[in-house]
């Protein structure tokens, strides 16, 4: 008896480290988004004066990065130790966790579909709703901006959408040098510029202006790509 051994089924070497390695790098993921969004509400004052999540009327970008740390960080810490240590506990978390996760988002997407009007409006609302705080939080500004320039839209139905703003609106009682204008973010960037002209927006929709940058920005892109013929 002494000299026989047990041979029966081992863990794969391969597949557990495998799963181990990922996992880790997800894990350190999640603590650095976790670390960006903390420092990013610390630097607003969030962390000292909690009721001041509250303030802000429209979205607060670091929530995504605070849920999606969050989410990374669980499923890494799962995934890593349950490999580690063979734990089939975690494991089975972790799998039945993702699981869930492309459960929901199979679920969202069958949603969209069927209730494809109900969500436009969703949108559209949630979308005026951060047009109104555009000047109250600088991530949420960013966010506009960035959402902007890379759909090359402005507003949810068109730039008349940023009367909703009070610095933006075309209101006789606004004072603001943006008063009937736009940010700079609905403007159609000149390739020839190196230098992001952050004032184009200003007075774009007061009329003729506004066809008047219309028309400035189609010779633009005209000539632009004149240029790379």
């Amino acid at each position: 008896m002494s000299g026989k051994h047990y041979k029966g089924p081992e863990v794969s070497c391969c597949i557990k480290y495998f799963i181990f390695g990922f996992n880790v790098i997800f894990w350190f993921l999640g603590i650095a988004f976790l670390g960006i969004g903390l420092w990013a509400w610390n630097e607003k004052g969030v962390l000292s004066n909690i009721s001041s999540i509250t303030d802000l009327g429209g979205f607060d970008p670091v929530w995504l990065f605070l849920v999606v740390g969050g989410v990374m960080f669980i499923l890494g810490f799962a995934g890593c130790i349950g490999a580690l240590r063979e734990n089939t506990f975690l494991l089975k978390f972790f799998s039945v966790f993702l699981g869930i996760i492309f459960f929901l988002e199979l679920t969202a997407g069958v949603l969209a579909f069927v209730f494809k009007d109900w969500i436009k409006d969703q949108l559209y609302f949630f979308i005026n709703n951060n047009i109104r705080a555009y000047r109250d939080d600088i991530d949420l500004q960013n966010l506009i901006d960035f959402t902007q320039e890379y759909w090359q839209c402005c507003g949810a139905f068109g730039a008349d959408d940023w009367n909703l703003n009070i610095y933006f609106n075309c209101t006789d009682s606004n004072a603001s040098r943006e008063r009937c204008g736009v940010p700079f973010s609905c403007c159609t960037k000149d390739p020839a510029e190196d230098v992001i002209n952050t004032q184009c927006g200003y007075d774009a929709r007061q009329k003729p202006i506004f066809g008047i940058c219309l028309a400035q920005n189609l010779v633009s892109d005209i000539e632009a790509v004149r240029a790379s013929w």
